[in-house]
């Protein structure tokens, strides 16, 4: 999905806008490596056992390297109408926001879909700049550990 220009400033205000200028080259997934790490995951630490000791994502980690906040409470978005008025605009912003949350943030195994639970995030596109992205990125990645875990 495209990023027009013109839902940058509503990317800007929900704090997403550097996690959309990330590309594919900052999310491939390297399957060996995941692999590892989840044989190495203690669920009831919510830690990483390794060969040098034990280490963990931290929300400083998730802030740092996604530039998410941390603090505080596809084919019809294909193409942005260059005459679309102000509030189609907010409508593609909050699509492009949804799609970013669904494949970059909280991705599942479908890489397809995009789960109803983040609807009402998107709903006040003033507000989602006060939530905490960082956490809840860190929540989710704890809990799908755990998930992985547990099935192995």
């Amino acid at each position: 999905m495209p990023m027009h220009d013109r839902i940058i400033p509503y990317l800007e205000r929900a704090g997403l806008y550097h996690l959309a200028r990330l590309n594919s080259h900052w999310f491939w997934l390297d399957e060996p490596l995941v692999s590892a790490f989840v044989e190495r995951w203690r669920p009831e630490t919510h830690t990483f056992h390794m060969p040098f000791g034990e280490c963990t994502v931290t929300l400083q980690d998730v802030a740092s390297q996604l530039r998410l906040p941390v603090d505080g409470f596809h084919e019809r978005f294909s193409v942005l109408p260059p005459d679309a008025n102000e509030e189609t605009v907010r409508i593609y912003a909050r699509a492009y926001i949804m799609m970013l949350l669904s494949t970059q943030l909280f991705g599942d195994k479908s890489a397809n879909r995009v789960h109803i639970r983040w609807l009402p995030f998107v709903a006040n596109l003033d507000e989602m700049g006060r939530y905490s992205w960082g956490s809840v990125a860190l929540a989710w990645l704890y809990r799908c550990m755990c998930r992985v875990q547990k099935c192995d």
